[in-house]
């Protein structure tokens, strides 16, 4: 029992305590073992549906990791990209290219019918993507769940919030930290760009800088141009690989192209040109070990941003491209 000299010291800490002892019934925080006993079989599930996508079509890891990116950043793990409708995320033009909705789909189907109306559409998003990087040959990483959906989506939230490929580094790390990410975590993240593919357009401004040794290494620059002739900006059928080594396979080569100035888009260069950067990418080229490690660490920090977890905070759609009770 505490005594009379003690109780009053203990007293502001009372609510902090209750906090802990007796959770908020409309908030509960991202478990790992959200699924056990409503949908066990959640998660096998969806890695089942990525690894018979990714099959069929080598494109779809980079796909799934670069929309759950694009979900995560604008108001947060949430499946808000994934809504259609006028005026959504996914009208943005820098959406227009997103892809990979149709395994979120296909994935979701399968799941209301074995546990209905119980895995929500942000979490299949995140296993989704976290899987696609397994099936690159990346890390297996395990990831919380519990998110819920957003009831909502904005095409005016989409720019503010998103990372363009022509930003420079004060840009990037701004917004990095506003989404409670650090530099380490920008680099290690950026690393998402060992898979994928991009249009010639995402890094059309970089045209004068072809031929500059100092940006790109010029025989990468000359391949550059090759694929990317005159008018290959506006062209949706012509792309070029993030990752010219190894395009399919999740690996640390991204981290040796910026180290050999081979990085695609101006946010890579960047990542060399500053010191306090360069010292990280120099570290994932020479350990892929240590890559893996901080990629998992990294990529549970990105697909626990601003997640809804209550009943008060969100839904679990029927349909992951519309609100419950929107045809």
């Amino acid at each position: 029992m505490a005594s009379k000299s003690t109780l009053p010291l203990f007293l502001p800490l009372l609510p902090l305590f209750l906090q802990i002892l007796i959770p908020n019934s409309h908030s509960a925080p991202l478990s790992f073992d959200f699924y056990a006993a409503s949908c066990p079989a959640a998660e096998l599930i969806v890695a089942n549906t990525v690894r018979s996508a990714s099959a069929q079509d080598p494109s779809i890891p980079g796909k799934l990791l670069r929309l759950l990116f694009h979900d995560c950043f604008v108001d947060g793990c949430d499946g808000s990209v994934l809504l259609k409708g006028n005026s959504t995320e996914r009208t943005d033009p820098a959406n227009q290219s997103l892809g990979g909705f149709e395994v979120i789909d296909s994935a979701k189907s399968v799941l209301e019918i074995f546990c209905p109306a119980t895995v929500s559409c942000a979490d299949i998003l995140a296993l989704a993507a976290r899987d696609a990087v397994a099936v690159a040959g990346g890390p297996a990483t395990q990831i919380p769940t519990g998110r819920r959906d957003s009831k909502s989506s904005s095409a005016q939230s989409v720019r503010p919030n998103i990372v363009d490929t022509s930003f420079t580094m004060a840009q990037m790390g701004r917004i990095f930290s506003s989404k409670g990410l650090s530099l380490l975590d920008l680099v290690v993240l950026s690393g998402a760009h060992t898979i994928g593919s991009a249009h010639c357009g995402a890094f059309s401004d970089r045209k004068l800088k072809l031929v500059d040794s100092a940006s790109l290494d010029p025989n990468y620059a000359s391949d550059l141009i090759k694929k990317c002739p005159a008018g290959g900006d506006t062209n949706p059928k012509v792309t070029v690989a993030n990752d010219p080594q190894t395009a399919n396979l999740f690996d640390n080569q991204y981290y040796r192209n910026l180290v050999a100035r081979r990085g695609l888009f101006q946010s890579d260069s960047v990542l060399v040109d500053d010191e306090r950067t360069r010292r990280i990418v120099e570290e994932m080229a020479g350990d892929q070990e240590r890559f893996f490690e901080a990629w998992s660490e990294s990529f549970v920090k990105l697909a626990g941003i601003g997640v809804k977890t209550g009943e008060g905070e969100g839904e679990i759609r029927a349909s992951c491209s519309a609100v419950n009770g929107v045809v």
